[in-house]
C-alpha cells in the first residue's frame, strides 16, 4: 500500500509539473522562428507577455501578447497557427496569396483582423464580423455572417 502511494504522489506531481504553465515577457523564450516572425511582421510592437502551454504527453505551445492587443499563438517549433490583431489588419504577408486574393476581390471594403490554422485549412474573420473557411491551399470553403 505505502509503494502504491508514492507512485501515486509521484505521478500526480509528474502531471502537475507537465502541465504548469509559464509566463515571461521575454522574447528569448520563444523558438527562433518565433522570434524571426515577430521581428518581419511586428517589428515596432513590444511584447507584453509570453505564456508557454506545457501539455502532458504534447509539446509545448507558446501565446504572445503584445502591447497593442494582438495576440499570437505558435506551436513548438516556432510556427504561427493563429493571429488576432483584434480590430487591426493582420500583415499581407502572413496571408496565403489566394486567400488575400478573394478577400480583397469579395469583399474590397474590408480587411482581416484574425487568421487561424486548422487541420482542415484556414480559418479568417473580417473587420465587419463575416468568418471565412479556406481550404489547405487557400481556396474557398463557406462563410458565416454575424447575427
Amino acid at each position: 500500500m505505502k509503494k502504491f502511494l508514492i507512485a501515486l504522489l509521484l505521478i500526480v506531481g509528474v502531471v502537475a509539473t507537465a502541465s504548469a504553465d509559464k509566463y515571461s515577457i521575454n522574447r528569448e523564450d520563444l523558438p527562433q522562428a518565433a522570434r524571426e516572425f515577430l521581428t518581419t511582421y511586428f517589428p515596432k510592437s513590444k511584447v507584453s507577455m509570453v505564456k508557454t502551454d506545457r501539455h502532458l504527453l504534447k509539446k509545448i505551445d507558446y501565446d504572445v501578447k503584445l502591447v497593442n492587443g494582438t495576440k499570437i499563438e505558435f506551436n513548438n517549433s516556432g510556427k504561427w497557427t493563429s493571429v488576432d490583431c483584434k480590430t487591426r489588419e493582420v500583415p499581407d504577408g502572413i496571408i496565403m496569396k489566394p486567400i488575400l486574393k478573394y478577400v480583397n476581390k469579395n469583399f474590397p471594403q474590408t480587411f482581416i483582423t484574425k487568421i487561424s490554422k486548422k487541420g482542415w485549412g484556414y480559418e479568417v474573420e473580417l473587420n465587419d464580423g463575416v468568418e471565412l473557411k479556406f481550404n489547405s491551399f487557400g481556396g474557398f470553403k463557406s462563410m458565416k455572417m454575424d447575427d
